[in-house]
């Protein structure tokens, strides 16, 4: 099994994160945030993952260090799990639509982390967590992954529906991405190297 273990601790946030790529869809979650849970399990259920998120933060202070914190331990997690990434397909693509919105996610498991993130928000918060703090997730997530990554609603107003079509499909095209390909020798690069 492909698995990722990250304990990271701050004086901001204690994480324990545990990931299995090869998994049914699995999560416990527990970060304190409600509508960030929900994300989380949405993303590994669409993923095909198992994952443990047990995370305490500084929510006294406000959601960013705790889910920014979570987006750098999953990153770090899914790159311990990819291990030397042979025959994996790299590439994962996902359209997901939420009623009236669509989402498209496409990743690059390349080692040269990058985030487009196009889209906008039209209210500050969906529960207790801030819009803005989506953006910042997926960053951290690719950061410490190694992934470049390309963000872009298509369709969609409102904002519960449009960052649960984000989730999902990146769970999707994540899922796609770190599938093995035994015709793939190696890794899947000219280079030789990822």
């Amino acid at each position: 099994m492909r698995e990722g273990l990250v304990n990271r601790n701050t004086k901001e946030t204690q994480i324990k994160l545990k990931i299995n790529l090869d998994g049914k869809g699995d999560c416990n979650c527990n970060s304190g945030i409600g509508f960030f849970d929900h994300m989380l399990v949405l993303f590994t259920k669409h993923g095909l993952m198992d994952a443990d998120f047990d995370v305490k933060g500084d929510l006294e202070v406000d959601a960013h260090h705790t889910v920014e914190d979570t987006g750098i331990a999953l990153g770090l997690a899914i790159r311990q799990a990819l291990g030397d990434k042979k025959s994996i397909k790299r590439y994962g693509t996902a359209f997901v639509p939420m009623d009236e919105s669509l989402v498209q996610v496409s990743l690059d498991l390349s080692d040269r982390p990058f985030l487009v993130f196009d889209a906008e928000f039209s209210q500050q918060m969906v529960g207790q967590m801030d819009t803005q703090l989506v953006e910042e997730f997926f960053r951290a997530v690719a950061f410490n992954a190694g992934i470049t990554l390309h963000i872009k609603l298509l369709h969609g107003t409102n904002c519960h529906h449009i960052i649960e079509a984000m989730f999902k499909a990146f769970g999707r095209a994540l899922d796609e991405a770190t599938k093995i390909d035994t015709r793939i020798v190696g890794v899947m690069s000219t280079k030789g190297m990822l």
